[in-house]
């Protein structure tokens, strides 16, 4: 313990020191009378020089001091030299020009920059600079696009409708927060597990089981055991404008196919089909009409893929099809690629690769343009039941209960996914996670990240598991609010990890992640 003393002692020490510094310090000096007297003489011949001549001049003096000299003359330039040419702008009727300027700053900058001077402000908020960063963020971010539709702040951007865009620059200042914190609460969701949930129940009038399923905003369209396509479709909500999940209802059940629904997609106009009946077929995604049917595999088609004219299919008869879509009435086949000794299950492809997965255990690259073989990918000790390719990466499931990530280029597999205790029937990933489905019923959320850097433990992977479903799980697709799933067990679900209720700290640890169950009757 310090006592009085001792603190006394330290006091006069530090006096001491103190005077020593001082005593080292030069004197301040005046000026000689020699140099007053001259001075102006000086000044007065440096007034007559033109300004190339005073720069000479000046250099020609620096020139002669010596470097403590430079260095009090340069103390001095500095503060001269600078310019708020955020200020100054404005004063020369460029006040545009800074609002360019401070446009290009992120939020953190933007706040110091508030801060500088009353002017700075100013810019900031006459040039509704709040505003353009966040318009910046929603045009280049599908996080903050779906967040502004979904939260309803998307009509306060960009021109708006009449009346509808707020003229108050601190509106949008307020916003930013509140988007960042609900942005951080949607991760912290996604990380915890904590969802609200809406169950759709099939109902399916023969064998149970939902195959295959694609959503967007108003509608999830799913193939089923049965043989139907069933059109699940949505209400808008007359106040906020926007599209109800909970309003979800079946408004179409498409009929034609004589096997089950095992593969389907659809974009604006069209919905391709693939079933066990070894036929795919084209519809109408208004009507639902029947516009086409393709005989050509003869066995189940259990995938199938369609993006700028080019579909192609794969079958349990071993082959793959190459078609060229001219029109929904008008598709032609192109190339049949064989190679694989068994099922072919899954299939991708990009304008630069097709990518297959099949049960004899490996996954071959061919190339898009020349349908030709570029090479095959070997690690998985079972049969590959599905897989997605996206830029260099593949990310496979396998029936030896394993994912695995590949580097398409080099072959190379960079990472094994170990914890599903069943084959891995479904999977996805985007630019943040992987979500996959297996036969164990349970859906598993995992860190891609992490996955792809080789310095992380096997144990930091798998963020969560997500168990509901009382059947195997078939088919996922996953946004960056939702996760929905279909099964065995003849269900839909939608796993929200956006409209979750805030709980306060005191009972986030002990009560289990909200779910609200929702059953939507035929």
């Amino acid at each position: 313990m310090e006592t009085c003393s001792s603190i006394d002692d330290r006091s006069e020490r530090k006096l001491d020191t103190d005077a020593q510094i001082k005593s080292l310090q030069p004197a301040p000096q005046k000026n000689s009378e020699q140099y007053l007297k001259d001075r102006d003489s000086c000044t007065k011949s440096f007034d007559n020089w033109t300004e190339y001549d005073q720069i000479t001049f000046v250099e020609h003096l620096l020139s002669r001091m010596c470097h403590f000299q430079h260095g009090q003359i340069n103390s001095f330039l500095k503060p001269m030299l600078q310019r708020d040419f955020i200020t100054a702008l404005p004063a020369k009727g460029l006040d545009h020009v800074a609002e360019t300027i401070l446009s290009y700053l992120d939020a953190k900058s933007l706040c110091a920059a508030e801060a500088v001077c009353k002017e700075w402000y100013r810019v900031i908020s006459e040039g509704m600079l709040w505003k353009k960063l966040i318009e910046r963020m929603v045009r280049t971010d599908t996080l903050w696009r779906g967040l502004a539709e979904r939260r309803g702040w998307a009509v306060y951007l960009f021109k708006g409708k009449a009346g509808d865009t707020p003229t108050d620059h601190k509106f949008y200042r307020n916003l930013y927060p509140q988007i960042i914190e609900d942005i951080e609460r949607i991760e912290t969701n996604w990380r915890t597990g904590r969802h609200t949930l809406q169950r759709i129940h099939c109902r399916s009038e023969t064998s149970k089981g939902v195959y295959c399923l694609q959503y967007d905003e108003t509608r999830i369209i799913s193939g089923l055991r049965d043989n139907t396509i069933k059109v699940w479709k949505s209400k808008m909500d007359s106040d906020s404008q926007m599209w109800d999940r909970n309003t979800l209802e079946c408004v179409q059940i498409l009929t034609g196919h004589t096997g089950s629904v095992l593969c389907l997609q659809y974009d604006e106009n069209i919905i391709i089909s693939g079933s066990s009946d070894s036929t795919v077929r084209v519809w109408d995604v208004h009507t639902g009409e029947m516009l086409n049917t393709l005989i050509h595999h003869c066995e189940a088609v259990l995938h199938l893929r369609f993006c700028d004219g080019i579909m192609v299919t794969c079958s349990k008869d071993r082959s793959i099809a190459v078609w060229d879509m001219q029109s929904p009435t008008e598709i032609n086949l192109r190339r049949v690629l064989v190679g694989h000794r068994a099922a072919v299950n899954v299939v991708d492809f990009d304008e630069k690769y097709i990518v297959s997965a099949s049960g004899d255990r490996t996954i071959k690259v061919w190339s898009t343009s020349t349908c030709e073989f570029v090479r095959t990918l070997n690690g998985h000790k079972r049969g590959i039941a599905c897989l997605q390719y996206r830029d260099c990466l593949v990310v496979s499931g396998s029936s030896d209960n394993t994912i695995r990530l590949w580097d398409i280029e080099s072959g190379a597999c960079l990472r094994t996914l170990e914890g599903h205790e069943e084959l891995v029937r479904c999977i996805r990933f985007d630019n943040k996670r992987i979500v996959s489905g297996a036969y164990d019923g349970k859906i598993k959320v995992w860190d891609l990240a992490a996955a792809l850097d080789p310095r992380s433990p096997a144990g930091s992977l798998c963020l969560r598991t997500l168990v509901e479903h009382s059947g195997r799980v078939f088919r996922l697709q996953f946004d960056e609010f939702q996760i929905v799933s279909s099964s065995h067990d003849d269900t839909i679900l939608i796993w929200d990890f956006l409209n979750v209720p805030i709980e306060t700290s005191s009972t986030s640890s002990t009560r289990s992640p909200t779910r609200t169950y929702t059953y939507v009757n035929n």
